[in-house]
């Protein structure tokens, strides 16, 4: 795999997101606010903004954003979250609406996202249900929200219960993911994103898996691989929500990993300083590959090298990793059962028959997952039975 000409010279990509009605396109490139105001003017002329971020974000991009708004006499509202996973709750999203229709905001107007995943998540929710549904827009300021949770319309908030299980499907009208905005992570947050950037070769695209492995350092550091991954991946994910946008075929895997990561979330309460979302994905992929290689599905050999890889990045890929224990196996899988993939309590899983092999495994016995996460509390790490090939098909 080699980086087009056109992308190694900086130049602006635009992704489609060619839904039926209500296509939308994502612009990838650094240093794009201005252009972002231009192009809010010319789809939405007279439109009132109101631009929701969170505390953290305010302070390093909202002047910016806003400057370039008033250029365009653009009139804008700043709304202000406070930063982390507890904002996506049901106090914060009427909190959001009130303070949307403190705003006048209308059916007509327009509602920013500038943020990560719990910005874009909470405020998209607030959009699909204020006055039943106004336009959003995304500017997911994470490597995470850039490549995932910014592009396919899905929002929502937590409950006790466990993650995104209030929500709805509300498609974005544009997403601008400026990676000049990624320059301002930690290399902890950049690095919980990269795991759902290698996600993308994990599930059906093992050339852009061998990419990753020789060029993550440099998608780190930043230049033209780094906006190559988020175009990548942004293909991706936006190839599969035009063929499945609520999730009722092949977009479920979208959730390799996932199924795993939520619980391991949920079991840390959410706790951000022990597990932020991307480093539980990771555990999650790397117990994916684990899982699939314990039921005879997927060589050893590919397992390893995903937790290679992964350990390479810097990312956790055991239980043992998550600071201040995961909980126990019964534990673990009793979260599961809240899972979105869950149908009448059968737990369905994303497995894989190799690297860009996954695929949808229905029925998965509940047994199987809670003897394989005990053998990986004990550091057995998954050792193949081919005698088990075969009952997660």
């Amino acid at each position: 795999m080699t980086i087009p000409a056109h992308e190694t010279a900086g130049a602006r990509i635009v992704v489609p997101v060619a839904l039926e009605g209500r296509p939308y396109d994502i612009h990838i490139g650094r240093h794009q606010l201005c252009e972002t105001a231009a192009l809010i003017a010319a789809m939405a002329p007279g439109a009132k903004v109101a631009l929701v971020t969170d505390e953290s974000v305010a302070a390093l991009h909202a002047p910016a954003l806003e400057a370039c708004l008033q250029q365009e006499s653009i009139t804008s509202t700043r709304i202000t979250v406070p930063p982390g996973e507890a904002t996506k709750s049901a106090a914060q999203l009427i909190a959001l609406c009130d303070a949307l229709l403190a705003a006048k905001i209308e059916r007509d107007d327009l509602v920013i996202a500038l943020g990560g995943g719990v910005v874009g998540d909470l405020t998209g929710f607030a959009a699909a249900v204020l006055r039943r549904g106004v336009r959003f827009v995304q500017m997911p300021t994470t490597l995470l929200a850039q490549v995932d949770s910014s592009v396919g319309g899905k929002t929502g908030i937590n409950t006790s219960h466990g993650k995104n299980l209030i929500g709805a499907f509300h498609q974005p009208v544009l997403v601008i993911a400026d990676t000049a905005l990624l320059d301002t992570l930690s290399q902890r947050e950049f690095k919980a994103g990269y795991a759902e950037v290698v996600k993308y070769g994990l599930i059906d695209d093992p050339a852009f898996f061998d990419w990753c492995e020789v060029n993550w350092s440099r998608i780190i550091s930043g230049g033209p691989e780094r906006d190559h991954a988020v175009a990548v991946a942004c293909r991706a994910k936006a190839a599969i929500v035009a063929r499945d946008e609520r999730e009722e075929g092949d977009r479920a895997l979208l959730n390799l990993g996932h199924t795993f990561a939520h619980a391991l979330e949920r079991l840390t309460n959410y706790d951000s300083t022990r597990l932020v979302h991307g480093e539980a994905v990771a555990i999650g992929l790397a117990l994916a590959f684990r899982f699939s290689q314990r039921m005879g599905l997927c060589s050893g050999q590919d397992a390893v090298r995903v937790s290679r890889h992964l350990d390479a990045v810097g990312l956790p890929t055991t239980l043992q990793q998550v600071p201040g224990g995961a909980g126990t196996a019964q534990e673990i899988v009793a979260a599961m059962g809240q899972d979105k993939k869950v149908r009448r309590g059968v737990l369905t899983f994303i497995l894989a028959r190799g690297i860009g092999k996954a695929f949808i495994a229905h029925g998965v016995a509940t047994e199987e997952v809670q003897a394989f996460v005990e053998s990986e509390f004990a550091g057995e790490s998954g050792t193949a039975n081919a005698s088990n090939a075969g009952r997660a098909r």
